[in-house]
């Protein structure tokens, strides 16, 4: 599944927050408290946050019709790149820099004083051509693309910096060095959530297009996909 939207010529957030009962007399967390207090509080209280369910309106959408929606300023990690998807290795080298990055700032984030568990959040997807009133995604070799994963507002520049050399001196995937992080504000955008596999994704983008014609809007940014399946 991939949720689709197309730009147009203030969202809140909100924070769920989830407490642990206190441990039950003689039980292995009770225990734990009494040996390593310092540990037992961090676990005590670490924030649990679902940035999909926060985010719902934009990450989780409904497949019956197409909306306008209002994306706010957020930070992403992202790598540029071109050419079809399917067949290009840049690609597939884009993907193995992102997630063992946006993973390694997950746990920097939930392990430090911040402490907060949030889950990755989904791989998004760019696409455009020179000539967007042309875009088809019959062309995927004419694609040009930015693949990315939102980060939450707690990381920074530096946070960025230090989770590179760590994913380098571990894995070092070949386009690390590629990744930005980046503010990406996107407005006023149609959207929609198709269901099926990418290769049938066609009439569900002609779906999108057809409203902003009905509405009398024009396309004048790129198309954005938002995975939903794997993560």
């Amino acid at each position: 599944m991939a949720l689709s939207r197309f730009f147009l010529p203030s969202t809140q957030k909100t924070s769920s927050f989830f407490y642990q009962p206190s441990p039950k007399k003689g039980s292995k967390q009770q225990h734990e408290i009494l040996t390593n207090p310092s540990s037992a509080y961090k676990k005590e209280t670490i924030q649990k946050r679902d940035y999909k369910k926060e985010l719902k309106h934009l990450y989780r959408p409904s497949a019956k019709k197409v909306v306008l929606v209002d994306v706010p300023e957020m930070n992403f990690l992202m790598i540029d790149g071109q050419g079809d998807p399917n067949t290009s290795q840049t690609f597939q080298d884009a993907v193995a820099a992102l997630y063992p990055l946006a993973y390694t700032l997950k746990f920097m984030i939930k392990k430090g004083e911040i402490g907060v568990d949030y889950g990755v959040l989904p791989l998004e997807g760019l696409w455009w051509s020179d000539d967007m009133t042309s875009f088809s995604v019959e062309k995927k070799e004419d694609w040009q693309w930015t693949l990315m994963i939102m980060q939450p507002e707690y990381i920074t520049e530096e946070m960025v910096a230090t989770a590179k050399e760590e994913v380098g001196r571990k894995k070092n995937p070949p386009a690390l060095p590629l990744v930005r992080f980046a503010s990406f504000q996107e407005g006023r955008a149609a959207q929609t959530l198709h269901v099926g596999p990418f290769t049938e994704e066609g009439p569900t983008v002609a779906k999108v297009h057809h409203f902003i014609e009905e509405t009398g809007e024009q396309r004048t940014g790129r198309h954005h996909e938002i995975g939903t399946g794997s993560v």
